[in-house]
């Protein structure tokens, strides 16, 4: 698996991407296919800006490129790098759009009334902060106002703003907290995920001299992935690069598949009229799938409605026909998926022997409308000894529980982190309120310190009540005892007590109970809060299972040792990702990704275009749908399986289940494949493959 599609680009650039990458005196508009090298069209084109010659002989401080995920962002970093130099990659601005906005922020804000050092708080610190400001212990009703004031936000609404749009109580209600919350975040001197784009616009947009600073600084933008941009997004690349402004966004608007979180084909439809000389270039040549995918794709996608002309090809040959699949139930479903990659995967290392890189389980997919439709591929998974990995679910330190004890965790590490110190000091609560850490703020921002060092400071008593100064040493002291016995404390059992201690000190499980009304919802939190004690524990003891589920001894380790490694679980996540293993994904989490064999589960109605009930749904949303489905198909590289139901399971009941218009509208001719009995298959499959491994063994015995 890879993330693009460069393993099978040509050592020169064919003549669109030459035009897109030549194209330097107007706005550009590359609309690039999916597997159209478009990563490939974005680096050449930031090592030419580096060349001298009109348009371009920029400084690479003066060059901008903007992503969507710190992966992408990373993954430029180092083709750029590969290009240019590391000497000059180091000075490019490549980032994601909300890096972007803590950058201007950073430098600017003070515009704004924000000090440089403030805080991002992440979702879950913003629910409890609208609890404490709406005074209600209800989550679910803050998470309800959290959506709304992000909606409000992204449509550029400050509370006062958005009263004049207000339609419900419920409405009105989310006003009046949205109000208190803005006043918290500026005495906390915060900022939340959708402030990194908002007020950046605002700063743009309000002062003028800040504005022309940065048009001076970025002489081209790039932006990619341009068709996921949404309203207030597109109004900030625009006063990024002024009315004269050169830049080049790189999307495709048959990629299009971000619309309920605010992504906007409109913002395709203004380029042209809000930059009259802009230039479009479609790059139509894949370099990833066969003759026989593409057709599949150009067929599903033809019938939306097209804002540029583009149609896909290929020279990587006919290929494989595409499958089709038809499945009895989801478990069926599951079974033969299995057995057509156990199947495929005999082949390959029938014609590529010793070649892992075409024979490895890392080169198989499922893909899949929703997260539910992954437990029978698991099950079936697991059953036939073959490894897999769930991409597009929530990591299990993603979880609020668990984002809460790394917070405590992270501070004990690094008492200048100022978001951990947030949270830890706020979960579970211990009487010391907004007003006392609004001026625990203002008096840390003042002296240029962090809030734990502020809160041992002789002088913040003239700024703090005796009770309030109370509350925080006594915290400040806590921490502190904390990261003395973390440090102290060695071994699995002796690990295991002391954090237990630790959580029966703080309250947690009884702040779980308190803090979620569903008891079975607090319950199943407590219990991942133990899995995460024992998770660390076993790091204390040495003791580390490795892949074939053996374990062996290391060295026994701090649990403030293991709390550093807790820091390192997102590249750590990402390294997992490199096993050879079976990847089960949902379409959206598979975007920008690509596999040599890829089966699409589950493409019927209901499912794939997804309505809540049958026939409940918009022409624009079967639209984006189509989207999807495109996005799904063009994953592939080599083969591609389209599994649909007879019979889908819905409650206990199983209930007759249509096939996707999009399977018909791939025009896959008669039958898409033989018609074999799976289950018989699967059983010879299994014989074939023991009696090789016992083949193997035999000799092997014979050789030793």
């Amino acid at each position: 698996m890879s993330s693009h599609a460069d393993h099978a680009a040509p050592p020169m650039m064919n003549p669109a991407q030459m035009a897109a990458v030549q194209h330097l005196d107007s706005p550009c508009l590359v609309l690039a296919g999916a597997g159209s090298g478009k990563t490939r069209v974005i680096t050449h084109k930031i090592a030419r800006l580096l060349q001298p010659g009109p348009g371009a002989d920029l400084a690479p401080s003066q060059i901008g490129a903007i992503t969507f995920t710190n992966k992408a962002a990373a993954e430029m970093r180092d083709r750029v790098k590969a290009l240019i130099g590391p000497k000059a990659a180091s000075k490019l601005l490549v980032c994601t759009f909300h890096s972007l906005g803590v950058r201007l922020l950073r430098e600017d804000g003070e515009a704004l009334g924000l000090k440089p050092t403030f805080s991002i708080l992440d979702s879950d610190d913003v629910t409890s902060i609208l609890r404490d400001a709406g005074a209600t212990t209800d989550a679910k009703l803050a998470r309800s106002w959290q959506w709304q004031i992000s909606l409000w936000k992204n449509m550029g609404l400050t509370s006062g703003q958005a009263m004049s749009h207000i339609k419900t109580d419920e409405e009105q209600i989310a006003v009046r907290v949205m109000k208190l919350y803005e006043e918290r975040l500026l005495a906390y001197q915060a900022v939340d995920f959708d402030d990194l784009i908002s007020l950046p616009l605002k700063l743009l947009a309000e002062h003028e001299h800040v504005r022309l600073k940065w048009q001076r600084q970025l002489r081209h933008v790039l932006v990619d992935e341009y068709q996921d941009t949404n309203a207030t997004q597109y109004e900030l690349l625009k006063l990024l690069v002024g009315q004269q402004g050169i830049f080049t966004a790189v999307g495709d608007d048959d990629q299009s598949i971000y619309g309920w979180r605010g992504a906007t084909l409109d913002n395709l439809k203004r380029l042209p009229q809000d930059f009259p000389n802009l230039k479009v270039i479609p790059l139509e040549q894949n370099y990833r799938s066969t003759s026989a995918i593409l057709r599949a794709a150009n067929n599903v996608i033809e019938s939306n409605p097209k804002l540029f002309q583009k149609t896909l090809w290929s020279d990587l040959g006919e290929g494989d026909p595409v499958k089709l699949m038809e499945c009895d139930n989801e478990e069926h479903e599951a079974e033969r998926t299995v057995s057509h990659f156990m199947m495929l995967r005999m082949n390959l290392l029938e014609r590529h022997p010793g070649d892992p890189s075409k024979t490895d389980w890392n080169n198989f997919a499922i893909l899949y409308r929703a997260n539910h439709q992954a437990r029978p591929f698991e099950q079936a998974l697991r059953k036939a000894n073959i490894p897999y990995k769930v991409s597009g679910g929530q990591s299990f330190f993603d979880k609020a529980e668990i984002k809460d004890l790394c917070a405590w965790l992270r501070l004990l590490l690094n008492n200048d982190d100022d978001p951990a110190f947030l949270r830890a000091v706020t979960t579970p609560k211990r009487g010391i309120g907004h007003q006392t850490l609004g001026s625990l703020g203002e008096f840390a921002g003042k002296w240029k310190v962090s809030l734990f060092e502020a809160l041992f400071s002789e002088s913040l008593s003239a700024s703090l009540s005796a009770k309030a100064l109370g509350s925080l040493h006594e915290f400040g002291r806590y921490v502190n005892d904390l990261e003395y016995k973390a440090r102290q404390t060695y071994g699995s059992e002796a690990a295991k007590e002391m954090l237990m201690d630790w959580l029966k000190d703080i309250g947690y499980e009884q702040h779980l109970y308190d803090n979620e009304e569903n008891e079975k919802v607090a319950a199943a939190r407590w219990t991942n809060v133990l899995d995460f004690i024992d998770w660390v524990a076993k790091r204390c003891g040495g003791e580390i299972e490795n892949d074939g589920g053996m374990s062996h001894e290391t060295e026994k380790k701090s649990v403030l040792e293991i709390a550093q490694l807790i820091s390192l679980i997102t590249s750590l996540a990402e390294r997992e990702s490199d096993q050879k293993q079976v990847t089960l994904s949902t379409l959206h989490a598979s975007k920008g990704l690509e596999w040599p064999h890829v089966v699409l589960a589950g493409v019927n109605e209901g499912s794939l275009p997804f309505s809540r009930e049958e026939g409940e749904i918009t022409p624009q949303q079967v639209e984006e749908e189509r989207r999807l489905m495109y996005v799904g198909i063009t994953r592939a590289r080599l083969t591609l399986g389209v599994s649909v139901l007879k019979r889908r399971k819905k409650g206990r009941e199983y209930v007759q289940a249509m096939p996707s218009r999009f399977v018909a509208e791939m025009k896959l001719g008669e039958g898409g494949g033989p018609k074999e009995d799976p289950r018989e298959k699967l059983k010879r499959l299994r014989e074939e493959m023991a009696a090789k491994a016992a083949a193997s063994k035999a000799a092997a015995r014979a050789q030793g």
